[in-house]
């Protein structure tokens, strides 16, 4: 019997087709400013760095679940800062979101026949995940469009990865009731539930506006990665309902997916200090003013992004890909809309993660 691949199910990895993009951009005399990806760039905050120092002699076998203070770090840090309550027996920490995000088709005993449904613009690991699994990837923004189809699983993104588009109560009550009726779990990638910065404020599916005070069937993803500039780290939860979070504890034990024990100590430092979290989150509402008035200001357009680390920007005289030619010419590395779903081929993502000097330079180009 011929093995085949997992590969085979997968997609060419979208960013290597920004490589000849990248090579004109860095050919800019003045250097490359890279916007393509949102990795963050600024330092760990001290106190952070400390507790993953002071952790550092831990020879034995870090817990999978988490440590106890770990674990009311992440209960306490939703109830204060997203006025969400849930029991330590629904929280559990994760190698990163992406992990979690690629894996929890599989974790959850997805497969063939199995549908999974995630926005028409989003995040292609949210399709990737399907495909591990063996399930099929459905991209859907309106329900009534799935018709009879198994769905098993569906994901929701408010703050949107990419377009910053955040979805409201009303609009995430129909989700969940909707989901409820026909047994599906609902998963909502909050990674970016933080920042937001303009119009309503983004609200987590296990608020009890939204949840009506029960977490079933409900499951949130969240990151330290862009809050707390941790990406290096891979350091990322997930909580809701408590059954479906004890399923994934026991998946895990037995797979060895476990954060280690020093990350594990710098999450829980992370989370209970909020003053560093909005002390980045002001930088980067001064890089996102200032790359925004840039765009406008030479005739893009801005759709969406109310939330979140990208500005979801258009121009009239260029699709996506023709968008992020013109932009590394001028030495400005962008993503193309096409890499998170057809629609977005009149689009750019711009990330505001790079330093103040990289995008005090992309806007003096643009402005030139």
């Amino acid at each position: 019997m011929t093995r085949r691949p997992v590969t085979d199910r997968l997609p060419t990895f979208p960013w290597d087709r920004l490589t000849p993009y990248k090579k004109i951009a860095a050919d800019h005399p003045d250097g490359i400013v890279d916007l393509s990806v949102g990795t963050p760039v600024d330092p760990v905050p001290p106190g952070l760095r400390a507790a993953l120092a002071a952790a550092a002699d831990s020879p034995g076998y870090p817990l999978t679940w988490g440590t106890p203070a770990l674990r009311a770090s992440i209960t306490g840090w939703l109830e204060r800062r997203h006025g969400v309550s849930v029991p330590e027996e629904g929280v559990l920490p994760t190698v990163g979101s992406k992990e979690l995000v690629a894996w929890l088709p599989t974790l959850l005993g997805l497969g063939p026949g199995d549908t999974v449904v995630h926005p028409e613009l989003a995040y292609p690991t949210y399709d990737i995940g399907a495909r591990l699994a063996g399930a099929t990837p459905v991209a859907a923004d309106g329900l009534t469009a799935l018709g009879p189809a198994p769905v098993r699983l569906l994901w929701v993104n408010s703050p949107s990865n990419p377009t910053g588009r955040v979805l409201g109560v009303p609009h995430l009550r129909k989700v969940v009731a909707w989901a409820r009726e026909r047994g599906v779990i609902v998963a909502s990638d909050e990674c970016y539930l933080d920042l937001g910065w303009e119009g309503e404020a983004p609200v987590s599916i296990l608020h009890p506006d939204v949840s009506d005070g029960s977490h079933e069937g409900l499951l949130a993803v969240h990151s330290l990665s862009k809050r707390s500039n941790l990406a290096g780290y891979r350091a990322a939860f997930v909580a809701g309902d408590t059954a479906l979070v004890q399923e994934l504890l026991a998946v895990r034990k037995h797979a060895g997916m476990i954060v280690p024990a020093p990350v594990q100590a710098a999450m829980g430092a992370a989370l209970d200090d909020d003053a560093h979290a909005l002390e980045q989150k002001e930088r980067y509402r001064a890089r996102r003013d200032r790359l925004r008035a840039a765009l406008t200001g030479a005739g893009w357009r801005i759709d969406h992004s109310q939330a979140g680390l990208y500005l979801w920007a258009s121009h009239p005289d260029h699709d996506a890909w023709g968008a992020v030619e013109h932009l590394a010419e001028r030495g400005v590395l962008v993503a193309p809309g096409e890499f998170y779903g057809p629609t977005g081929n009149g689009s750019v993502r711009v990330a505001f993660t790079a330093t103040d000097e990289r995008v005090g330079a992309a806007a003096a180009r643009l402005s030139a």
